[in-house]
């Protein structure tokens, strides 16, 4: 069944160019009220937030530390003025983002924006021919070059195996350290042909050979991970009682953080080794998605970047 009003919305962000993705199931499931306050913690292209604000007579703070989607905010602040605010800031410093009533929902967009896809100069993509960056915040840390150079090739095949769970890790680790050290990995392009030097055409799959080894590095860049795991501690203090915290998640590892912190939260097993007893667990919040909601088959077909994305949420007892 189709919702003229969240229809309207989609159709609206993306004749702007950017197509938030569950825009409907997310803005659903928050279900804005008047005079409320909610919490953005992944800006990107600002979707989410202005559906979020169009919805109801609320008000949206959003966060991101990509420097460029702060000039993207700027147009919000024009359309909205007194409901909307902008934080530059990592999304694991929310906790200094304090209200007096708590918040009534809160939404995360983990992984990389369309935005920086789509820019070859960011380095996030191995369809275009940018330098080695990855960075979501290009102000500060090392970039993924930076980050190859410093590493040993144990220590790469690690990253390899953890994040971007690709099998064939030693062999690409060697291969991308080999290019590396012969001056030859100066490009996105540069570190994709390594990668496909390291596995055989033979067992490639259908995603491109390189996507788990860019993913990997993403991932170490940016402390994507490490950021999930500081920040949903933090976003459910944020709720005020009866606040909805959702998730939208891309791929396993991050999706295996939200789904065991919600359920810790809702006072279930956290995974099938959770030996712990049924009485010391503590029941904070009610799932609201038993399953995770996914994208629809229209989704899909319209927006490919979509199809892996997994949405989560809680709501504070």
């Amino acid at each position: 069944m189709t919702n003229p009003k969240y229809d309207s919305l989609q159709n609206c962000a993306e004749r702007r160019g950017h197509r938030p993705v569950m825009l409907k199931e997310a803005v659903e499931i928050l279900s804005p009220k008047d005079g409320l306050e909610y919490l953005d913690c992944t800006f990107g292209g600002g979707g989410h937030t202005r559906a979020i604000l169009e919805s109801a007579d609320c008000r949206v703070t959003a966060v991101d530390r990509d420097p460029s989607a702060e000039d993207r905010a700027e147009e919000l602040k024009k359309i909205f003025p007194g409901r909307f605010r902008f934080v530059r800031a990592n999304f694991s410093e929310i906790c200094k983002l304090q209200t007096e009533n708590g918040y009534a929902g809160i939404l995360f967009d983990f992984g990389v924006s369309s935005f920086q896809l789509d820019e070859a100069g960011r380095g996030f993509s191995f369809m275009r021919a940018g330098p080695l960056d990855m960075r979501m915040d290009s102000s500060k840390g090392p970039t993924a070059l930076e980050l190859i150079n410093s590493l040993a090739e144990f220590e790469l095949a690690k990253i390899l195996r953890e994040y971007g769970q690709e099998r064939a890790f030693a062999k690409v680790a060697r291969a991308i350290k080999s290019a590396a050290e012969s001056g030859g990995l100066k490009t996105t392009l540069d570190l994709a042909k390594a990668v496909e030097s390291a596995l055989p055409r033979q067992n490639r799959e259908k995603i491109h050979p390189a996507t788990r080894a860019f993913q990997a590095l993403r991932i170490a860049v940016n402390d994507e991970l490490g950021e999930i795991s500081r920040a949903l501690p933090d976003a459910f203090g944020l709720l005020s009682r009866g606040g909805v915290l959702a998730a939208i998640s891309f791929h396993s590892l991050e999706d295996r953080i939200v789904k065991r912190f919600f359920k810790k939260l809702a006072g279930l097993p956290e995974d099938r080794r959770d030996r712990s007893f049924a009485q010391d667990r503590v029941k904070l919040a009610t799932l609201l998605t038993r399953k995770p909601a996914v994208p629809s088959e229209a989704e899909t077909a319209e927006n490919p970047r979509s199809r892996s994305a997994k949405l989560r949420a809680i709501r504070k007892d």
